[in-house]
Order: C-alpha cells, then structure tokens, then sequence
C-alpha cells in the first residue's frame, strides 16, 4: 500500500492530509480541514480528483469519428490534461457514418487503454437537433427514431443523448431512452420554454452546453436557457471563456446545482494553430479557439486542467468548488459513486498540481500516466 501527502480536495472541503491506496483504489483518506485558500502558500503538493468530461469530440490531432485507433489517442492526450474518465461525442452525421463512428469507439468502451482516461461510454450529439440551432454540426438533423438509437446503444454504450424536444416524436421518445439507461439533455434546440419543460416533465434531465447552440433568455420568451435556469437539477457548461460570458457563468452556478464543466473539445485541442477535423467540417484553431469559415465557434481547444485554472482564477471559485464542478457533479449525474472524488473506495483518480494550478502528475485508476506523485 501506498500514500501520498499535502493538500488533498475531497467533496466537502480542503485536507491538509494523506490518502492511501490499495490497487487502484483509494483505501483511506485522513486529514485536518484547513482555510479554503490554504494551498496558495506552496507549502506542499495540491491533490484533486481526475476530471471527468462528458463532452469530448477529439484531441491531438484526432477526432471521434474517425476509425481505428483515434479514440486512444484522444483518451490519451486527454489524460495528459488531466481528464481521467470521458464520454466520447459523436458529430451530426448520416446514420452510416455514427454507426461506423461507434464500431470504432465500442472497444475503447470496454477496455481502457494504458496511459489513457477511461472512456465512459458516448454522448450522441446529433443527428437528433434542431436544423435551425445546428451550431457547427453538419446539416444532417433527423427526427428520433427510438429503434434506430436503441440499435446503436447496442453497439456502444449511449451514456448521455443530446435531443431537441420539438422535434416530431421527440417528448414521446423521452421515456424509452430514459428506460434504456441514457441521460437524455435538451441542446441544439429551438424548443420554447414551455416545450422544454415538457420534455423535463418527460424525463430530460440535462441541457447541452448551456447557452450554446439553444434558444436564449428573454424576459417573455424565456426559452431553453430560461427553462435550464428556472428549473435544471443538471446542465454541461464550457468554461473556455469564449463560448459563454463570466456573468452567465456564475447566473448559471447560482442557479443549477448540479452544474458540471465540460470542454467540447475538438481534434485541435493540445494541438498548434492549424486547420482541424471536426466530424465533417474543416475547421481553424487560432486566437485560442476553433471555429468554421463563417465564423462560428466549432467546439474548443478547451482542456480540463485550463478550465481549473478559469474557474479559479477569472470566475473567482474555490478550489473545492472548481472540483465540484470538473469531477463531482459529473460523476453523480452519470450515477458512478466511485468517480469524481477523492475518498475511500473509489477509483484512485487523481490530478497532482502545484500552486499555479500547473499539472504535475495524473493517475488514472492507480496507473501514474503522467509525471510522479509524493509518495509516503
């Protein structure tokens, strides 16, 4: 058995302590709460839970829907960053190419490949969205056909499903994916607020990066935001600082409890300025984003251990609560109580940084995939 010391966060509050291991799990934790901003002083090693990102469409130079061996790589530099466990995202796209799509990712489903964060399962982003709130996906918008996404669940595990409830047949499909084990989340949509409270009511219980690619907050059209805000347990959020403004960051932590921090990250995140692959689109990283010819923003360079840094340093939250918001509350929402924190019996998922918020070693499931930890 082994152990390291220093500043540990765990769900509750900041331990100047020591956490055990035994396998890849973590045996013990022990410790004394000390002042939320107690880490500042440098006076020891900073330890966090893994990240856990349920919004990833590529990375180093890869994208989810491409075939072979992408998915490592993605799961790889991911880890690299921090992230221990993630959803790979699929692109709108015609039926055929997700199918193919999640032939490829289904083993990475089953196994985690070393020196990689664990693949959760996938979020199917599309092709189920609205055609006038497409975002930078493809113009290939469908309908929802129950049958169709059950076979493809059967492939590779539909963990969380992105869905715009106007759609025909979409309140009425809710309830069988729900029954089938998937989140389902409003996004990419120009539901009404009325129409998006009705797919709550349906079993909808999440929204697709809020604000994002949905209809906005007025006073007397409030929208899918407005029905995020007034009634949301649980929304994705991306913290880059790009796609959604500080003011509406913290308006949604006010209001969403179970606000979790994804990155939407494309196959040019860790990756130069250059063009990109994002599904089908050709899309440019500079400037610190990624975005279509038009202009549009085409998901992010965003990685985890930056959005940390965001949400301690531009957004102004607690260390314990950045954590809440990049591992926890992602943890809870897919329903893994051995995820997302740093206590006995889960998974020895964790992120060492120092006190510039700078990584210095990542373990994933007990395997150092990342520099070294202090060990006692």
């Amino acid at each position: 058995m082994t152990a390291i010391e220093g500043f540990i966060v765990t769900p509750l509050s900041l331990l100047r302590g020591r956490v055990t291991f035994d396998g890849n799990r973590i045996a013990t934790v022990e410790g004394a709460p000390v002042a939320d901003d107690a880490w500042r002083d440098g006076s020891a090693p900073i330890f966090l839970p893994g990240f856990i990102d349920l919004h990833v469409h590529g990375g180093g130079g890869a994208d989810t829907m491409q075939a072979g061996t992408a998915i490592d790589t993605i799961a790889r530099i991911h880890a690299q960053h921090g992230t221990t466990a993630l959803l790979a995202t699929t692109m709108t796209a015609p039926h055929a190419e997700i199918e193919a799509a999640l032939q490829a990712l289904a083993p990475a489903c089953r196994r985690r490949a070393g020196g990689a964060a664990r693949v959760l399962g996938v979020h199917l982003e599309g092709p189920y969205i609205s055609p006038d709130k497409l975002g930078a996906q493809p113009p290939f918008a469908a309908a929802p056909d129950v049958a169709e996404i059950l076979a493809l669940h059967a492939i590779a595990p539909i963990r969380v499903l992105t869905l715009a409830p106007e759609l025909p047949g979409a309140l009425e499909a809710i309830p069988a994916l729900v029954a089938a084990g998937m989140r389902v989340q409003i996004g990419h949509s120009a539901a009404s607020y009325e129409v998006a409270c009705a797919a709550l009511a349906q079993g909808a219980v999440g929204f697709t990066h809020l604000f994002n690619a949905m209809s906005a907050l007025h006073h007397r059209t409030p929208g899918v935001a407005g029905a995020a805000l007034a009634h949301a347990r649980h929304a994705e959020l991306i913290p880059d600082l790009l796609h959604v403004h500080c003011g509406a960051v913290h308006a949604a932590l006010r209001a969403i409890p179970g606000l979790y921090c994804v990155t939407d990250s494309t196959s040019a995140a860790a990756m130069p300025d250059g063009e990109y692959t994002l599904g089908r689109h050709r899309v440019t990283k500079c400037l610190g984003g990624v975005r279509l010819a038009d202009g549009t923003l085409a998901g992010s360079t965003l990685t985890m251990d930056q959005a940390l840094r965001n949400l301690v340093g531009p957004l102004g939250l607690p260390l314990v609560q950045a954590a809440q918001r990049l591992a926890t509350q992602a943890a809870r929402y897919l329903g893994l109580p051995d995820r997302g924190a740093i206590a006995a019996g889960a998974y020895a998922d964790l992120v060492h940084c120092d006190e510039q918020l700078t990584l210095q070693g990542v373990m994933v499931e007990g395997e150092a995939v990342l520099g070294s930890f202090v060990r006692a």
